[in-house]
């Protein structure tokens, strides 16, 4: 196994979770709503007066968020070696993921891990454990 020392940023990984926590914590003590993606966006689909603005608010941030970062620093650079096809697939595999998992890796992982929930203890298991299986299956067996 190769670590790329250049690429390893352990401080600006360790804001980066200390602000997704410290947003996720604020979302729920100030509004008594769980940080998932998913369930954001997914109530912005079906509306609801009075419960449309802080999901509008919430989704803005995430778009702004990384427009805001590249005025101050260069983009790193990215490299997607995969198709649009491939990559319009995955994105509905992980939503249709979504739907039968009750939630997202934000939802899951970061909210429900942090309340001690048994339900997204194991729902964040499972959807690791597929996440390494497949990786493996198309790196190594494919």
């Amino acid at each position: 196994m190769i670590i790329d020392s250049l690429s390893f940023t352990p401080w600006s990984a360790l804001l980066g979770g200390v602000l997704i926590g410290a947003a996720a914590a604020l979302l729920i003590l100030l509004n008594g709503r769980i940080a998932g993606i998913s369930g954001i966006v997914g109530g912005l689909l079906r509306p609801v007066r009075g419960d449309i603005l802080w999901r509008i608010t919430f989704v803005l941030g995430l778009i702004l968020a990384p427009l805001v970062y590249g005025v101050f620093h260069a983009w790193p650079a990215t490299q997607i070696d995969a198709d649009y096809g491939v990559i319009i697939g995955a994105g509905l595999l992980v939503g249709i993921g979504t739907r039968y998992g009750s939630g997202c890796t934000s939802g899951h992982g970061v909210c429900g891990i942090s309340r001690l929930s048994p339900r997204s203890i194991a729902a964040t298991v499972i959807f690791m454990a597929a996440g390494f299986v497949s990786v493996y299956l198309i790196r190594h067996v494919l």
